[in-house]
């Protein structure tokens, strides 16, 4: 699932976004709380593990536009061009893997070399959302996607996002094979170590068949579309100690994550466009 907001022309310098607390033992790997029992944004585990989002909390997924949270709501995803909701848990969405729509032009003129190419030269394109492939396959173009792409991650951090979650992982499935998993892989890794360093979170944004390389990427928690729909909860629940993030977009989708997993993980039912609430078309559903 991508959103429309460009990349800054710039790379923020690192701050500071929060003070890393101990985090509280009571939760074992969870998030710390606050008076009221809430997950506390301000504490963390160490800043080399920053907490991830609270298992089976309220969760809403809001990418496509912000708005108030629903009652109930502890865990929420925003774009990284939105602000975190004071009091909640807050997850950055980054297109990390691929080029939004409306930033094409922007990637052609200042990095042409880091999008990646057919053998004519032309864009490599994620026909379904028209993004643009970025070129991960080499150790040079990974490490100058990582100071781009890391830029934007350290803008969550200065933001006051507790976590980041950075989509198209899986962008070697549509690259023709002119990408590998291993590229990807290695370039996760890259990003978790940049977002740890800002005090993040980082989750993995699907992608099951490369839970078992979760070590070498470094992903603390995962957010998932449809594992209820396609059966893939397990996987991710066993991976991440049920720290899972899931958004369904049917019925069908949500019937079957709710039944099966529910009362373990984190699930909500959005409309596929995730759009802001008052908008015509606009869904939300949880278990």
């Amino acid at each position: 699932m991508h959103t429309t907001a460009a990349p800054a022309s710039r790379v923020r310098i690192p701050a500071l976004a929060t003070a890393l607390l101990l985090w509280a033992a009571l939760s074992g790997c969870g998030a710390g709380r606050g008076d009221d029992g809430a997950p506390d944004p301000g504490r963390s585990a160490t800043a080399a593990h920053p907490a991830p989002p609270p298992a089976h909390a309220g969760f809403d997924y809001q990418i496509g536009g912000a708005y108030p949270p629903p009652d109930g709501v502890r865990v929420l995803s925003r774009d990284r061009a939105h602000d975190p909701a004071p009091g909640h848990y807050n997850v950055c969405y980054v297109n990390g893997f691929q080029a939004q729509p409306d930033a094409l032009d922007w990637w052609q003129r200042h990095h042409p070399d880091l999008v990646l190419r057919t053998g004519s030269g032309k864009p490599v394109l994620d026909t379904d959302w028209n993004e643009a492939l970025l070129d991960t396959s080499t150790a040079a173009h990974r490490d100058e996607l990582a100071d781009l792409v890391g830029g934007w991650i350290d803008g969550c951090a200065e933001k006051g996002f507790q976590a980041v979650e950075v989509d198209n992982l899986d962008s070697y499935e549509r690259s023709g094979d002119r990408l590998s998993r291993a590229d990807n892989v290695a370039f996760a890794a890259l990003l978790t170590r940049r977002a740890h360093r800002s005090g993040l979170a980082a989750g993995q944004k699907n992608a099951q068949e490369l839970l078992p390389r979760r070590t070498a990427m470094g992903f603390d928690f995962a957010v998932t579309e449809e594992c209820g729909q396609y059966g893939e909860c397990g996987r991710y629940a066993e991976a991440y100690d049920d720290r899972v993030l899931d958004v369904e977009y049917t019925a069908e989708g949500l019937a079957a994550a709710c039944r099966a997993w529910g009362e373990r993980l984190s699930v909500v039912r959005r409309d596929l466009d995730v759009r802001p609430a008052g908008e015509d078309g606009h869904r939300y559903e949880r278990c």
